[in-house]
């Protein structure tokens, strides 16, 4: 397949942001300070500041869709929380708490750096590009089949989303570049079936978090063991879950039935018609190190440069789930098959070394390819880093706090369960994760759900709303780290990743929210 001349009369020309909107936003933050000191220094040890609470995150979210740029504008919500919270030296209070933390270490060792430097590899070996070809020949036989390819890849790997996406965005990746899939296409496709398949094929650790969380508050969770039970019988209501699953194999068939957005359909046809799998002017995660391929003359490329490392990544990260689930019977004990991800990355990079070592590689062009990768992925660790230190402010001036205190008293009975998933929504987009929503939302939700009917039907729903709708939150916030590490194991623009996505997402969250409303009414 040759491509056509790379000219795209699609894409609109790219700008960067003017000094205007610079002035705009120092504007904003001088008015933001003289706000704080004209009302006061804000009181230490509060659960949330009103509505100072929501800037932060808004700013940030706002600036990034505004300025076309991420990295500055979670910068500056990081600055605006600062001011609000009284903490101005941002560095010592946010920055080095959330970048030095064991969590942030897993995902710039793992997902960042082991990542890179496999694809950076592959890059050297070809070993992507020969699964590609291999995969088009016997499985994928055009742009459709290739999306399929992606979808059923997200099932099998429903561990989670961060490892998720970036399992399924490697594997993908390679095939659906080959068939002229846009990676606004391929982003939406691996976002999609990250967090919702893990919250509905649960053969993971998300039953056992949430069953801690929801343990005692309500009489029908006495125990760790009750909740997580409760989560298995009310997978038939997670409906954002399922239709944001459903939609996702619509549109891989190319099945919808309605028309995509006008972004979404230019990208598809820039991808088809020229080749040009991003718009012109765009900045995709994934840099250049990662995409060209620089083979060294005398070696030759083959399958086992791709299945060795791939083999590895999955048979160490996933047979643990297969056997401890189905033969050891596990229910949640001290053995946590997510510690074997670290390993599973690592171990996967150097297979990868040993394949090309072995089979004639210099040694040089083996580490080069390796340290390219890890280049590639900077902007990536980058954004992360400023994400997680963007979750510490939210924490600090109490965004989630306030936005279930401002609408938890003003929930009516039977819009409960659809109000849960919009309340979710707001303070996933805003903070950017579902588990720390899930935090904050079910041991409030629960108890005000018994409350209003103490109905184990009812309980299923306003349980299943906010499973389903903390993950509609985190999947669409240009904030998350999933939507981070899709647009990265993509090669996708993170601002198009999210503008191309949210339309989509939010279908499913509306039928979600339509369901919930109407089985509520008929149990209410």
């Amino acid at each position: 397949m040759t491509d056509k001349d790379n000219t795209d009369g699609h894409n609109p020309r790219h700008t960067a942001p003017g000094w205007g909107r610079w002035i705009a936003v120092a504007l904003v933050l001088a008015g933001l300070a003289l706000a704080i000191a004209l009302s006061g220094s804000p009181e230490e040890n509060v659960e949330h500041y009103g509505l100072w609470s929501l800037l932060p995150p808004l700013i940030a979210i706002v600036l990034a869709f505004w300025l076309q740029e991420v990295v500055s504008a979670l910068f500056i919500g990081i600055l605006a929380g600062g001011i609000i919270s009284g903490n101005i030296n941002v560095i010592d209070a946010f920055l080095i708490p959330a970048i030095g933390t064991e969590s942030f270490a897993l995902i710039l060792l793992v997902y960042l750096w082991a990542l890179g430097g496999l694809i950076g590899i592959w890059t050297r070996t070809g070993g992507a590009l020969q699964f590609a070809q291999w995969a088009s020949r016997r499985m994928v036989k055009g742009p459709r089949s290739a999306k399929f390819f992606t979808w059923i890849m997200g099932l099998i790997f429903h561990q989670g989303g961060t490892i998720s996406t970036v399992l399924t965005g490697t594997t993908a990746r390679p095939v659906a570049d080959e068939h002229r899939v846009s990676h606004e296409e391929l982003s939406y496709m691996v976002d999609s079936t990250a967090s919702p398949a893990a919250t509905i094929i649960p053969f993971n650790v998300w039953p056992i978090y949430i069953g801690g969380l929801v343990a005692g508050t309500i009489p029908l969770f006495d125990t760790n063991q009750d909740g997580i039970q409760f989560f298995f019988q009310s997978l038939p209501y997670n409906f954002y879950a399922i239709f944001a699953l459903i939609l996702a194999l619509l549109f891989a068939w190319e099945k919808l039935p309605f028309s995509p957005t006008r972004r979404m359909r230019d990208a598809i046809a820039r991808a088809r018609d020229t080749g040009e799998l991003d718009r012109s002017g765009a900045t995709p995660l994934t840099a250049r190190e990662l995409t060209d391929s620089r083979i060294p003359a005398n070696y030759s490329p083959g399958l086992l440069d791709f299945l060795g490392p791939i083999g590895t990544l999955l048979g160490v990260a996933i047979i643990p789930y297969i056997v401890t689930y189905f033969f050891l019977g596990w229910t949640g004990g001290d053995q946590d098959p997510m510690l074997l991800i670290a390993e599973a990355f690592l171990l996967a990079v150097l297979a990868g070394m040993g394949i090309a070592l072995l089979k004639g590689m210099a040694f040089s062009d083996v580490m080069g390819g390796f340290i390219d990768g890890c280049k590639g992925v900077t902007i990536g660790a980058i954004i992360l880093a400023l994400a997680v230190s963007l979750k510490e402010v939210t924490d600090a001036v109490g965004t989630a706090d306030y936005l279930v205190a401002a609408v938890g008293d003003a929930l009516p009975a039977v819009l409960l369960p659809g109000l849960l998933v919009v309340l979710c929504l707001i303070i996933a987009f805003a903070t950017g994760t579902s588990w720390g929503t899930y935090a904050v939302v079910f041991p409030i939700a629960l108890p005000l759900a018994w409350h209003i009917a103490p109905d184990p039907f009812f309980i299923t729903l306003c349980f299943s709303a906010v499973v389903g709708g903390a993950v509609y939150g985190d999947q669409c916030s240009p904030i998350s780290d999933t939507t981070v590490l899709s647009s990265l194991a993509t090669g996708a623009d993170l601002m198009d990743h999210v503008k191309t996505q949210l339309p989509l997402a939010s279908v499913a969250g509306g039928l979600a929210i339509l369901a919930y409303t109407l089985l509520a009414f008929l149990t209410v």
